[in-house]
């Protein structure tokens, strides 16, 4: 059976109004559309840029937890996207065993994949260029935000977005992400890569991200080792991290729909990588 119910996680400076057109789009087309905020981001934007405390206090543990309990609760197993930090949740909780299929979108790396472009570098400057931020929300002016986010935006629609989207982002998590492959033992954003049960995952990938570009897609899904799932890559040109809300993203909320559709309904096709919005190419995942 094919799911009803699409579940939507929404990274980190963004909430799930940031998925705002998706929901519109999917539950227009008969869907259970579901997305949930991070523990105690429950309220608009504007009250977090008021108050960050919440982000201050939120964890990776609680977040996965949260997605856990909802997700649990269903009655069929749910598709899975998740945009940015979004991403790592939803491989997490693939790797748990929730979920039908999931997309990761411009997706954070999991712990292992230790690509850092200079890009990424400046992008994530105003987190990781104070070790105090580790106990602190930190927000980001427009003229970071522009960076990370909405590069290839234009001027207008990128200053709307900012204006509309941004929030503060928990520097606890940004600094334990970062240091994840040099601490001891597995941290938050552990999967394991060789999980033969792994429902199948789709990597999508913009062209011009800076915050999470294509390489870290690319060699996020080369760690998943397992001949018995499905991991997949698409990179569509002329995007940026803030991929789900630029012009243009009617097609890729319905791409990542109808391969997470197909691909639910045969999950142990074997892997493939897919390296363009074409054709996907077979053989070894590199």
């Amino acid at each position: 059976m094919k799911p009803d119910t699409i579940v939507l996680i929404h990274g980190f400076w963004v909430t799930p109004r940031s998925r705002e057109h998706w929901i519109t789009r999917y539950r227009a087309r008969g869907y259970r559309v579901l997305a949930p905020a991070c523990p105690g981001f429950e309220v608009e934007v504007e009250a977090l840029n008021a108050d960050p405390a919440p982000i201050e206090r939120v964890t990776v543990p609680q977040i996965i937890q949260s997605l856990e309990t909802l997700i649990g609760g269903l009655d069929t197993p749910p598709i899975i996207m998740g945009h940015s930090a979004g991403g790592v949740f939803t491989q997490i909780l693939l790797d748990h065993g929730y979920g039908a299929a999931g997309a990761a979108i411009n997706s954070a790396p999991t712990e292992g994949v230790k690509i850092i472009p200079l890009s990424q570098i400046k992008a994530t400057f105003p987190v990781l260029s104070n070790p105090a931020n580790r106990h602190r929300a930190v927000g980001l002016d427009y003229e970071h935000w522009r960076y990370a986010f909405t590069n290839t935006f234009p001027e207008e629609q990128a200053r709307a977005a900012y204006e509309r989207y941004h929030i503060p982002a928990s520097g606890n998590i940004f600094w334990g992400s970062a240091l994840a492959d040099i601490h001891p033992g597995k941290d938050d954003n552990w999967v394991d890569h060789r999980n033969d049960s792994r429902k199948p995952l789709l990597f999508i990938a913009g062209e011009n991200d800076n915050l999470m570009p294509p390489k870290i897609q690319r060699s996020n899904a080369a760690h998943y080792k397992s001949p018995k799932t499905i991991t997949e890559v698409v990179e569509y040109s002329g995007r940026s991290h803030l991929m789900p809300a630029q012009d243009g993203w009617e097609e890729i909320a319905d791409h990542a729909l109808a391969w997470a559709l197909e691909h639910s309904c045969h999950p142990g096709a074997g892997p493939r990588r897919r390296t363009s919005a074409g054709r996907p190419r077979d053989g070894n995942l590199a």
